[in-house]
């Protein structure tokens, strides 16, 4: 494994926790794995569709977090991290003040990640899947949606967007790296997310096309953490 993903790995805990001053808060789903060739699928957590834009020797981390985050100027030399709304605090000395606040819940779902080794300079649609990888791209199902739309494959705007599902942009420095995060202000339905998906190239808006993102490139197993 690359220093690169093991601080990256680290960060997926760590750059969410923040200034001293805070708790950091725990992920309730967390994903760490090497792509594997897609016919492996079965048995492996991430697969690739396409090894010319995301080879086996890539790597990727998700996690996903419960509550809002907000942007807190910590002690680090200045450096701005994120905290979570609702999480406990904690002490100087590290003690925790208080336990996780229901508010966390209501506050809906935060997802990160961090792709190491993909083709360099170059960006990336991803999204949230119904349905689990497997050998065939369109395997891991429609984009999950949290208010659902009743024509089939959807790419209405008033239900492919960013508020309604899980939309990130990762775009790939000259090594190949990036790393994203985005917000909801809901939460997974239980059992019915369970995977992240990337595809080709950046996430359309326009209406007709609205959550074409191209053709899918990869996939990550992802044990989304819903409400029953």
């Amino acid at each position: 494994m690359s220093l690169a993903m093991v601080a990256t790995a680290a960060a997926a805990a760590s750059m969410v926790a923040v200034s001293p001053a805070v708790s950091p808060p725990c992920p309730v789903a967390f994903v760490h794995s090497r792509f594997a060739p897609a016919a492996e699928a079965a048995s492996r957590t991430a697969v690739t569709y396409n090894t010319k834009l995301v080879p086996t020797s890539a790597m990727v981390v998700v996690v996903e977090f419960l509550g809002k985050p907000r942007y807190e100027h910590g002690n680090d030399h200045g450096h701005q991290h994120y905290r979570m709304e609702g999480e406990a605090r904690s002490t100087p000395t590290g003690t925790p003040t208080g336990s996780p606040s229901p508010q966390a819940k209501q506050e809906g779902t935060s997802v990160m990640v961090w792709l190491h080794g993909a083709k360099a300079n170059h960006t990336f649609g991803a999204h949230v899947h119904t349905k689990t990888c497997g050998t065939k791209p369109d395997d891991s199902g429609p984009h999950y949606q949290n208010t659902k739309d009743p024509k089939q494959p959807s790419v209405n705007p008033k239900y492919a967007n960013p508020q309604n599902e899980v939309w990130l942009t990762l775009k790939t420095d000259s090594s190949g790296d990036a790393h994203a995060m985005t917000h909801v202000n809901w939460r997974f339905r239980d059992s019915q997310a369970r995977s992240f998906v990337i595809h080709e190239h950046g996430t359309a808006t326009q209406k007709g096309k609205a959550g074409v993102a191209g053709a899918r490139v990869a996939c990550v197993k992802v044990p989304f953490k819903g409400y029953k």
